[in-house]
């Protein structure tokens, strides 16, 4: 059996081959693997000279046939290079980047006599089950061990193996063919994470073990397949005086063969359960560096080990429960739904350990420059950051796509009712917001609002002399951050835990304040203690959620002033502790739509549902805009402009034939009593060329009021076209300051204020120099003669 590439070179170019595609597999091939109407993608994975590419390149399918062996290409180009539909590639499934393969997924994977040489068997069929496009099929055709003599039993599968391969999927169909396994699989190829105990107890009283957590230089974790039919890492009961590092150490080489010092074993957590009734103490041992060469030196008790990708641990099928709630604390949220066990997380100085593959390199180059070519990386700092961070290590349970797509949140932590807690935010709003904080080498930082990557990015920016607080007021998130920067940060970011509204300890601020903070939340109030603690002329970059739109806002600190420097649309997370805020809500047509009141309590709507009922009048606006226009511009100056503001929208997953509002989304409103007038926009013009398409403001009213409360909404929209929007096209955002909860009236500058518990909220529009009547939370002011600015 060859075990290297270099043989299997030598192999093809000696002009031998393997097995030819007999009549009977052709037969099969067409039964049970027909081409899609139309054509369809194929992968012959492990194509050797062809013969197999070239029958599916037959059948209709467009072919990648890839193999590691330069030689055996070279001989398929040669004998097939002038078929069409056949793309010759160079690839080694198991030690290179799949870039040349695309995103467009395949109809159909097949692997002939391919399988049986895999190491990493179960981490490729993983892989490749993942390409596969909806309804897609994964074709193995193997050997059998009882169809190959003794000698070459290393090209062929035992009944064991072909099982193993089959679970997870949804419909597995199994034809044996002349000493061959036909083996079609489709469906997902996850089977979840389940924690399972040996089925022997252990002897004794009790018992202590360590469970050893090693990666290769692509960052997978090392797992082995145990005879008693499920997964583990290494490690074992301690013995006698032995250390839990020692006997992590000593497990490792006894199971796998590698060789690693006591001095590379850390001690990470203590695992406190029960293991069929006998008290169980399980050490995570983080083994960060070893040497050798992998191997399988007890066969009797493992059928061999593998190497996994991290964002697979949750669907890996059967592992041994300490193994399992290892991996969990080592890595925190890449196995959910473990059963409850007592996790002590210990303070140990791992040092980060090194290793991911080189798709992760191609993505996060990819996602940088993604970033940078959107204009919202323009310093080499934060560039150089977005390059060098691993981005993935610090969201482990999604893949590399998911993790490096630059437009998309990782969620991850949830609450009970599902929403999202914590994420880890797109790559280019965390740019625009860092490049906001407009940070100097050197610099003293504090983001509140935890999880590891982007206090990582703030560590890079701010360079070796910097330093960088993070904190949360979710304690798992804490250990999370902890534990993932353990991992693979730079050692200069302190993770601490508490309610970010109400400061950090006294030890942690710098002595003339910090000379940048960023919220990572959603916030409704500006605390005082992050204006104190805010160097002067320091910067604060928060998503401030006013009236209901939230803006990622830059503010720069005068005195007890802070001034907004610069506005970016964003969502985020909602706050937590002693900022949590619930929007008081109406549901209206048994929840059909929604009114939710941003300016205090819910008012009253007697006869609203009625008037929903009846007719509505529409209102047109005069005002147009084209494909790029901001609807968020005009949201916001509605909500901090017009007294008695509210939203109307539709809950996600509802339909309405009353409003013409998608579901999941709002439109600025006014209610009174029994009458409603919300805006909405509706298309005037269609056309092929997007450039010259046009929408149009509507305002639709329901109730006896809705016309009078229809004109407000059509005069807003209008003065907003007028002073805010430049001859149809871009928009101008406010002047927006921030001032004390007790600031008079007379301090304050002319403009629209929106009060919050701890603060007074100046808007100032162009052209808002005659103000509108004020209701509720919200005044409009101007300064006395001789006074403000």
């Amino acid at each position: 059996m060859y075990v290297v590439r270099s043989e299997w070179e030598e192999h093809y170019a000696d002009g031998r081959g393997f097995r030819l595609l007999g009549d009977d597999e052709r037969e099969l091939l067409a039964r049970r693997v027909p081409a899609p109407g139309g054509g369809g993608r194929a992968l012959d994975a492990g194509c050797g000279k062809g013969d197999l590419a070239l029958f599916l390149a037959s059948a209709g399918y467009q072919v990648d046939a890839v193999d590691f062996a330069d030689s055996a290409l070279t001989r398929a180009r040669e004998e097939h290079g002038g078929v069409p539909g056949l793309r010759w590639l160079a690839l080694d499934l198991e030690q290179d980047d799949w870039a040349e393969l695309g995103e467009e997924g395949y109809d159909l994977i097949a692997m002939r006599l391919v399988v049986p040489f895999l190491k990493d068997r179960a981490r490729i069929l993983h892989a490749l089950g993942e390409r596969l496009r909806p309804g897609g099929k994964l074709l193995i055709i193997t050997p059998t061990v009882g169809s190959v003599p003794v000698e070459k039993r290393g090209i062929a599968l035992d009944e064991e193996e072909i099982a193993l391969i089959a679970s997870g999927w949804e419909r597995c169909t199994r034809e044996d063919l002349d000493g061959l396994a036909v083996l079609t699989l489709q469906g997902p190829c996850h089977s979840a994470t389940r924690a399972v105990e040996h089925r022997l107890p252990p002897a004794g009283p009790a018992m202590t073990a360590a469970c050893a957590v090693v990666t290769d230089a692509a960052g997978r974790v090392l797992l082995g397949s145990s005879r008693r039919g499920h997964l583990e890492l290494p490690g074992g009961k301690t013995e006698r005086s032995e250390s839990f590092e020692a006997a992590a150490v000593r497990e490792l080489l006894e199971e796998t063969g590698l060789v690693a010092r006591v001095e590379d074993a850390h001690v990470v957590a203590m695992l406190a359960d029960d293991g069929r009734g006998v008290p169980r103490l399980s050490a995570v041992v983080r083994v960060t560096a070893w040497s050798g060469k992998l191997s399988d030196p007890e066969p009797e008790r493992f059928a061999g080990w593998q190497w996994y990708d991290l964002h697979a641990l949750s669907c890996l099928g059967e592992v041994f429960a300490p193994s399992a709630q290892a991996l969990e604390a080592v890595w925190p949220g890449t196995i959910p739904g473990l059963p409850p066990v007592h996790r002590y997380p210990v303070a140990s100085e791992q040092p980060p350990v090194a290793g991911e593959p080189a798709e992760a390199v191609r993505r996060r180059t990819r996602m940088a420059q993604r970033v940078i070519d959107g204009g919202w990386a323009p310093s080499a700092s934060v560039q150089e950051a977005l390059r060098t961070v691993p981005r993935h290590r610090f969201a482990p349970e999604v893949s590399l796509e998911t993790a490096y797509d630059d437009d998309l949140a990782v969620v991850t932590r949830r609450d009970r009712t599902g929403r999202a807690t914590s994420s880890v935010s797109a790559a280019w709003l965390q740019a625009d917001m860092i490049e906001g904080l407009d940070l100097a080498p050197g610099a003293c930082v504090w983001e509140a609002g935890s999880g590891g990557y982007n206090a990582e990015l703030l560590a890079h920016v701010a360079g070796p002399g910097g330093r960088i607080v993070t904190s949360d007021i979710d304690r798992t998130v804490v250990h999370r951050a902890r534990r993932l920067l353990a991992e693979a940060g730079s050692g200069r970011v302190t993770v601490v835990h508490g309610d970010a509204a109400r400061g950090l300890p006294s030890g942690l601020v710098p002595r003339d304040g910090f000379d940048a903070i960023v919220i990572t939340y959603r916030c409704r109030d500006i605390a005082p203690v992050w204006r104190d603690l805010l160097a002067d002329g320091g910067r604060l970059v928060l998503p401030l959620d006013i009236r209901g739109y939230t803006r990622s806002i830059t503010f720069q600190r005068d005195g007890n002033v802070l001034n907004a420097r610069k506005f970016t649309h964003c969502g985020f997370v909602a706050a937590q502790g002693e900022h949590a805020h619930t929007t008081p809500v109406v549901d209206l047509l048994d929840g059909e739509l929604r009114l939710c009141f941003e300016d205090g309590p819910a008012r009253p709507v007697d006869g609203l549902e009625e008037a929903l009922r009846g007719p509505r009048s529409e209102t047109a606006t005069a005002v147009t805009m084209g494909p790029d226009v901001s609807f968020g511009s005009l949201q916001l100056y509605a909500a901090t402009t017009l007294p008695g503001f509210c939203r109307l929208a539709v809950p996600a997953g509802c339909e309405t034939s009353v409003a013409t509002i998608a579901a999941g989304s709002d439109v600025p409103a006014l209610a009174d009593g029994g009458s409603l007038a919300y805006l909405t926009h509706v298309r005037t013009r269609q056309s092929e060329v997007r450039e010259e398409r046009r929408w149009e403001w509507f305002v639709h009213a329901f109730g006896d009021q809705g016309d009078a409360l229809a004109d407000r909404l059509v005069s807003t929209v209008r003065a907003w076209d007028q002073n805010v929007r430049s001859d149809g096209g871009p928009t101008e955002d406010p002047a927006l300051s921030v001032h004390p909860a007790d600031a008079p009236d007379r301090l304050l500058p002319a403009g629209d204020v929106v009060s919050t518990p701890h603060g007074r909220i100046v808007v100032q529009w162009p052209g808002r120099d005659a103000l509108l009547p004020a209701l509720g939370g919200q005044k409009a002011v101007r300064p006395a003669a001789g006074e403000g600015a």
